[in-house]
């Protein structure tokens, strides 16, 4: 069975003293049946270090450069998928980060971006795995770990 290794990324900013999250709108595609909104993420390169993967993605996909790492939060998901008539297994390495950045720059994958508040993401994401993380990280917000 075809495996698949990525990682990604839970980006945090604040804005007028609350935390704001950054999540992407998936679009459509022969992968993807259907459109949703997620993290930052992206295949991990040869020789790439889980986090120097992030990096890469993240400006990649959204512009932003000054993403400062979160100690101690890094969460792994598994989950299989249906590509080209083949099932594939697919691991994705999270980190949580934080930016001074509010301007994005969406690639040519994604068809827009949102910063929501902590409530507003949870409605918007589609995914329990995505869900789990965003709770998990935005726990450390709220405990003053983070920001």
């Amino acid at each position: 069975m075809p495996k698949e290794k990525s990682a990604g990324a839970i980006i945090c900013r604040e804005e007028g003293g609350r935390p704001l999250y950054l999540l992407l709108h998936y679009p459509l595609t022969k992968r993807s049946k259907k459109e949703y909104w997620d993290f930052p993420k992206g295949h991990a390169e040869q020789g790439e270090t889980e986090e120097q993967t992030v990096r890469r993605e993240v400006q990649e996909e959204t512009g932003i450069s000054d993403l400062e790492f979160i100690p101690g939060f890094r969460e792994a998901i598994n989950y299989f998928f249906q590509a080209e008539g083949r099932k594939i297994f697919k691991t994705v390495v999270f980190y949580f980060a934080r930016t001074r950045t509010s301007q994005v720059k969406i690639s040519f994958e994604h068809a827009g971006f949102v910063w929501l508040s902590f409530e507003e993401a949870m409605m918007k994401l589609k995914f329990k795995n995505a869900k789990r993380l965003l709770t998990k990280a935005h726990h450390l917000v709220s405990r003053g770990k983070s920001l």
